[in-house]
This record gives structure tokens, sequence and C-alpha cells, in this order.
């Protein structure tokens, strides 16, 4: 017989409130990041500078829909919902970004460079590492899926820094034109990837003996898979 656990309500109360936290602060940081790389992109005429904003875009809708869900007095009732909207969020940046990176190299496109783009890529490397860890540690210890997909989306957005470090400095320094759309296309397989697994409600779902309906039914419990949430004060 499986032995439910979760943690003590005031323990859930403070990890509730620290997983608002560090989704108003994901908001926050990526409404700036958006704007300036969906407009340093269409100045560049850089693909996957663009879809770089766009995925910032998608990050501030998982930060929303982590509050939305948190601010519901059974946040675990709206886990289901939380990871679907996060899903079309993903699918539907994979799609566009994917498109217009095919329809760049098929023209010969052959963006500018750009400093801009190439500042906010190296800051982003230096910023979302440590804002996913803290978000995905949350979310282990709170037994969300959704807030662990929020987490994802920000290392999502780490690798996709440096995809786009690498595009925008190959087209400035060495003139290779075609590495822009591919970075885009990097961009566009792995939102794919994590939407799939995101409408799947794969992942940390359930602490440790917490049985997966108890968290809206999403993905399954995952005995052992998410040690270090227990160290999570």
């Amino acid at each position: 017989m499986t032995v439910a656990f979760s943690p003590a309500p005031p323990r859930r109360a403070r990890l509730a409130r620290r997983a608002q936290i560090w989704a108003a602060v994901s908001v926050g940081y990526n409404l700036v990041e958006a704007g300036v790389a969906v407009s340093a992109g269409l100045v560049a005429g850089s693909v996957a500078l663009v879809g770089f904003g766009l995925d910032s875009v998608v990050e501030v809708s998982s930060g929303l829909i982590v509050l939305w869900q948190f601010r519901h007095p059974l946040p675990a009732s709206r886990e289901r919902t939380a990871l679907r909207l996060m899903a079309i969020s993903f699918v539907a940046l994979a799609a566009y970004v994917g498109a217009e990176a095919i329809r760049a190299l098929l023209a010969g496109h052959q963006p500018d460079s750009s400093a801009i783009g190439i500042a906010l890529a190296a800051a982003s490397l230096a910023v979302m590492p440590f804002l996913s860890w803290a978000q995905r540690r949350t979310g282990r210890a709170l037994g969300s899926n959704a807030v662990v997909a929020d987490g994802t989306q920000t290392l999502l957005c780490t690798w996709l820094s440096a995809a786009l470090l690498a595009g925008l400095l190959f087209n400035a320094l060495l003139g290779w034109t075609w590495a822009d759309p591919v970075a885009g296309l990097v961009i566009a397989a792995v939102a794919a990837r994590e939407g799939v697994r995101a409408w799947r409600g794969e992942g940390c779902c359930a602490l440790p003996g917490v049985r997966a309906a108890e968290h809206g039914g999403c993905g399954r419990a995952c005995d052992g898979a998410c040690d270090d949430a227990g160290s999570e004060r």
C-alpha cells in the first residue's frame, strides 16, 4: 500500500508563495527580454532573435499561468489545465519560428549583425540558470509539475540563449548568415519537444509516495525522481 505524503500545510503555503514570487520575477524579466529581442530582431532581420523574443513571450505566459494556478485555494485542481496551456504556447512558438527559419534558409536571407542581441543573449546566459534552478526546486518540493514546467521553460531559455549567441556571433564575426536560421530551427525543435512533454504531463508530478491523482491527475508519481525536493525549506 502506498503511503501518501505531502508537505505540512504551513510549509506548503510558504512554497506556494515562493512559487508565485519566482513566477513574478520571471514575468518581469521576460517582458523586458521580449521587447528588446523582438525589436532588435526586426531591425537586424534575425529570425533567431525574433524567435528568442517570442520564446520570452511564452515564458511570460507560463509565469502568468503559474500565478493564476496558485490564486486558487486548491492549486492542484488547476494543474492539468496549466500544463495544457503551457504546451499549446510551446507548440505555437515552435510552429512559427520553425516556418520562419525554413523560409529564411530557402530564400538565402542575410540578417545584419546585432550587438544588442549578442549582449541580451549573454545576459540571459548569466541570469536564467539560477532562476530555473529556483523554480524547479520549488516545484518539486510542492509536487507541482506546472511549476516544474515553468522552471523548465526558463532552463530552455538558457539553452536557447546559447544557441542564439552562437548564431549571432557566427554571423557577426564569420559572416555565416545561415547560422541565424539554423539557431532558429534549434529553438523551434526544443520548444516542440517541451510542448509535447508538457501536454503529456511528463516530469516530476508528485513527491515520492504521493498519488498522482492528488495533483490533478497529471503524469504519475515519481518515486526517487525528486530526491532534492525534500531538502527544500
